[in-house]
């Protein structure tokens, strides 16, 4: 324990640290810190998600039925987008095709990812004769603390970050290679600098969608779907913000990054579930999950 001398304060945090190391090796077999925050964000997504369907009159089970399918879509849409939103990595002049499939090295996109995983889970639910759209609901609040949980593997990565900041929030970023941070002559990590935290600021704005779908959905006795609609509204509401302040290699399209435009794209599409699943008025039963047979499951 290391004491200050009389009259001295401790010095103030002047940036947020990241680490230097993002990969930790048991035996032969690698523990990746954005492997483990992916994971860690899929369990909580499911316990949630456990829970709302039990309080929406389900078992609970539902959504552990559906969950293979759903994952493994998922992660397969989410590094299919990824590669064809960032090709130049395995397509480009010094780019590597195998790299395509290291999924374990990060590349995620979530756009992908939600919605071959939306394909796993309508499977899923036609298959055990569940209402895709009472799950899917269910899911939303869910989803988004995993999207929360799972950013943080970028900050294991010292990646996806804003412009050059001397905040106090700002993040410091060192030069990484083969998951650890390169060192200099002296044997100091390479710090690049310090940097907005836009995996922060989307962790944080994902939790705030979370709990403003929460108390909606209680507030209210909303149709089915329409918390999806609030979902894709609510989220890419912020991410519009955050992917402008984002300064990571990205596709470009008519002067922005792509993602910019999918962000105002998705957001349209949600606005519109939100009206026409409104205005059918679809309202689940209350107190009681309706339970569908595969052949009108929706």
């Amino acid at each position: 324990m290391t004491l200050l001398p009389v009259g001295a304060a401790p010095a103030l945090l002047t940036a947020i640290p990241s680490p230097e190391q993002s990969v930790w090796w048991l035996g032969p077999f690698p523990l990746r810190g954005y492997a483990l925050s992916i994971l860690v964000g899929i369990f909580a997504a499911m316990w949630i998600t456990s829970l709302r369907m039990r309080a929406r009159g389900g078992t609970g089970q539902e959504i552990y039925d559906i969950a293979v399918p759903t994952i493994v879509l998922g992660i397969v849409g989410g590094r299919i987008y990824h590669v064809v939103s960032s090709p130049w990595p395995y397509f480009g002049p010094e780019g590597n095709l195998a790299d395509a499939v290291k999924i374990w090295e990060g590349g995620l996109g979530i756009w992908g990812a939600v919605a071959l995983g939306a394909v796993g889970a309508w499977w899923g639910a036609r298959r055990h004769g569940y209402s895709f759209l009472d799950i899917a609901d269910a899911l939303m609040p869910g989803l988004l603390v995993a999207q929360a949980l799972g950013r943080w593997g970028n900050w294991f990565n010292n990646e996806l970050y804003g412009g050059p900041s001397d905040a106090p929030w700002a993040v410091q970023i060192h030069e990484m290679s083969g998951g650890e941070a390169v060192r200099d002559a002296a044997g100091d990590a390479v710090v690049l600098g310090t940097f907005q935290p836009t995996f922060l600021y989307e962790a944080l704005w994902c939790l705030l969608v979370a709990v403003a779908i929460l108390l909606v959905d209680r507030r209210f006795r909303l149709a089915r779907g329409q918390v999806v609609g609030l979902y894709l509204m609510g989220y890419t509401l912020g991410r519009f913000f955050i992917e402008i302040m984002r300064t990571d290699p990205a596709q470009m399209v008519l002067g922005q990054r792509i993602n910019v435009w999918v962000s105002i794209a998705v957001f349209l599409l949600g606005a519109a579930i939100w009206w026409w699943r409104g205005r059918v008025g679809d309202l689940p039963a209350r107190g009681a999950a309706e339970r569908h047979t595969p052949a009108t499951a929706a």
